[in-house]
């Protein structure tokens, strides 16, 4: 069998796991509660979708809509993270526990990246398709260049007088 029926064969058996996922869990913690859970996993998943997901489409919109080229590709590329929100959340949205836990899994991954950011590490940028090498302001300082004697002071462009 080729992946193409595996995945038709399992996006068809889904519900049915699903179904059996939601009966073994109010059997085991009752209807009500099994109910208000999956209620909450689908709430959560429209909240982070309205709150984070619209920001990233809006940025996929711009990036494919004058065709697919190669910075459309290196800009989808780099908001990665973002897509992966968009994954998490739409799978939080699905009423179910398997896609919730799956949605949870996808959105570990952002959330490390973010817990990192918020701890003082930086994750280190994309790395452009024209060479240009982004640095923040305390990576780098100007030094002067004794090869132009005759830059004006004055002129921050370093134009040399004649």
């Amino acid at each position: 069998m080729n992946v193409a029926k595996w995945l038709l064969l399992g996006l068809l058996a889904l519900p049915l796991a699903e179904l059996a996922a939601f009966i073994a869990v109010a059997a085991a913690y009752g209807f009500a509660l099994a109910l208000l859970l999956l209620i909450a996993g689908s709430v959560a998943g429209g909240l982070i979708l309205r709150r984070a997901g619209g920001q990233h489409i809006a940025r996929m919109r711009v990036a494919m809509q004058d065709g697919f080229n190669q910075n459309n590709f290196t800009a989808l590329r780099a908001d990665g993270v973002g897509g992966l929100t968009l994954l998490g959340g739409f799978l939080l949205a699905v009423p179910g526990f398997i896609t919730d836990v799956i949605g949870l899994m996808v959105l570990a991954v952002p959330l490390w990246a973010r817990l990192g950011e918020a701890l003082g590490r930086r994750p280190s940028p994309p790395p452009r398709a024209d060479g240009v090498v982004d640095l923040e302001p305390e990576q780098w300082r100007r030094v002067d260049d004794p090869v132009l004697p005759h830059r004006r002071p004055d002129d921050p462009a370093g134009e040399v007088r004649h």
